[in-house]
């Protein structure tokens, strides 16, 4: 093989693994959005377990939850791949309704929840991301994945 067919081959080997990747263009904002509320979601719990756990385990808890589902979304979006990518709909699946269920329940039963969940009402101490986020990845992972088929 000839040294011009060698670059050939290694710029369609980057090419193939760039239209694999997850995080180009819009992708790139969701894995920063993501990895905020990792920070946001387990420092909170992290605090919250280790200083006041009996006061609202159940709130606790569901604040960790949520920031392991942040986090492993936010890796599946940086690793790529057709795998990561039905991993991370899936997880994101999973997330809208945790925090669909969550927010309805708090509203529902506010003494269930004596201090708020990363998911209380739909995340409205978090601006409403937690809601947004989920939403916005599934239209992202699904357009791509559209779009990914169409060119094949």
């Amino acid at each position: 093989m000839s040294a011009t067919e060698d670059r050939q081959a290694k710029t369609q080997d980057r090419r193939a693994k760039a239209g694999q990747r997850l995080i180009g263009g819009p992708g790139i904002l969701l894995v920063w959005l993501y990895g905020v509320m990792v920070v946001g979601a387990v420092s909170r719990s992290a605090y919250q377990i280790a200083t006041e756990f009996d006061r609202a385990p159940l709130a606790y808890s569901l604040s960790a939850v949520a920031g392991v589902v942040y986090g492993f979304i936010t890796y599946t979006l940086v690793r790529g791949g057709e795998t990561a990518r039905r991993a991370a709909l899936l997880c994101c699946v999973a997330e809208l309704v945790g925090v669909l269920t969550v927010g309805t329940w708090t509203l529902a039963d506010p003494s269930a929840f004596p201090d708020a969940t990363v998911w209380s009402d739909y995340g409205m101490g978090y601006l409403f991301i937690p809601v947004l986020l989920p939403l916005t990845a599934i239209h992202w992972l699904r357009r791509g994945w559209a779009q990914q088929r169409a060119a094949s």
